[in-house]
């Protein structure tokens, strides 16, 4: 269970990592298909790099995902409620909190990848009205039985592109479970303390795990 939970967040970056120049992002399919392959290629290529200093998986994430992510709409969703409740400035430093969490979660994740198969859904239309929509993914192993996975994407209506921020597995969703998983705290503590929880664990490095 520790592997599949630790994939599953790993391919929540799947539809973000891609080179600007290289990825259209009208169209969540088409985009989904090509950064897919472009994550999978790069931590194949870059295995020796990575093995010799897994901090390198933290500067993949930084350059290539970031980008990608509206990391303020996802931070805001898991403030939920107590959104209304924070100054500017303490938004403003949950969310690059948040980010660096982001960043060293996938990171440490991708240390998991061993080559696994990648089985994305069929392009469909996407209706005109429409501003978050689900695509999915299942992920193949062998050595385990499939893994179904929905990413969930939202359209920046000033851009026109679609941008990643959750992903549902078995029907949970990563952002909802965080949000459950911190409310407490955002409660009793409040955002500082959780923000700076938030860079406590951004902080620790990463590690290849024994599989």
């Amino acid at each position: 269970m520790k592997f599949v939970r630790g994939l599953m967040l790993c391919l929540l970056a799947i539809p973000m990592l891609a080179q600007a120049a290289t990825i259209d992002q009208t169209n969540p399919y088409k985009m989904m298909d090509k950064v897919s392959a472009h994550l999978f290629g790069t931590l194949k290529a870059e295995q020796a790099k990575i093995k010799a200093n897994p901090e390198e998986l933290r500067v993949i994430v930084k350059q290539e995902l970031l980008p990608y992510i509206n990391t303020r709409y996802a931070a805001y969703k898991v403030l939920g409620s107590n959104l209304r409740n924070t100054t500017a400035a303490q938004r403003d430093a949950f969310t690059a909190a948040f980010t660096d969490y982001l960043v060293a979660s996938y990171a440490q994740v991708l240390t998991q990848y061993t080559g696994q198969k990648i089985e994305l859904e069929s392009p469909k239309p996407v209706p005109a009205d429409r501003s978050i929509i689900s695509v999915r993914v299942d992920i193949v192993d062998p050595q385990r039985p499939p893994i179904r996975l929905d990413f969930k994407l939202r359209l920046n209506k000033k851009t026109k592109e679609w941008q990643g921020f959750d992903m549902v597995a078995e029907g949970v969703s990563m952002l909802s479970t965080k949000q459950s998983e911190w409310s407490g705290q955002l409660r009793t503590k409040g955002i500082d303390a959780v923000t700076q929880s938030l860079r406590d664990l951004a902080a620790k490095p990463i590690q290849i795990e024994n599989k």
